[in-house]
């Protein structure tokens, strides 16, 4: 990971970015609306969770007509690409290249999006 990378996201964070990249920009309520059955977060929980995700550079924050709105900073794929090479090295020991038609049929990742996982990951390229 290089200096300028922002953190490895948490699960709980993961979430977040998960619905920012499918949904764009958000209010926290936004956010706190869409998450929240599957979280059980309440709107402080979210809220405090997107200030965090703020400071450590994963979301923008961006004042909309005085409305808060969040953005993913991070782009999806490099990310992705950033935490399976980080597992690959750390847990299972790989270095290199790495087999990616797993993400062929992903449902998180468009036919695109997993071609250019697949692309990063065979080249063995950050």
């Amino acid at each position: 990971m290089s200096k300028s990378s922002p953190a490895t996201p948490s699960p709980a964070e993961l979430a977040i970015l998960k619905h920012l990249w499918e949904e764009g920009p958000q209010s926290a309520r936004e956010v706190q609306n869409a998450v929240s059955e599957e979280t059980g977060w309440s709107y402080s929980t979210t809220r405090t969770l997107i200030s965090r995700m703020a400071d450590k550079g994963l979301v923008s924050k961006q004042d909309v007509n005085g409305l808060a709105v969040f953005e993913a900073k991070v782009e999806k794929v490099s990310l992705m690409n950033r935490m399976i090479r980080d597992f690959a090295a750390n847990i299972l020991e790989i270095d290199g290249p790495l087999p990616a038609t797993a993400f062929a049929k992903s449902r998180f990742l468009s036919e695109e999006e997993a071609a250019q996982l697949s692309k990063l990951l065979e080249e063995g390229d950050e």
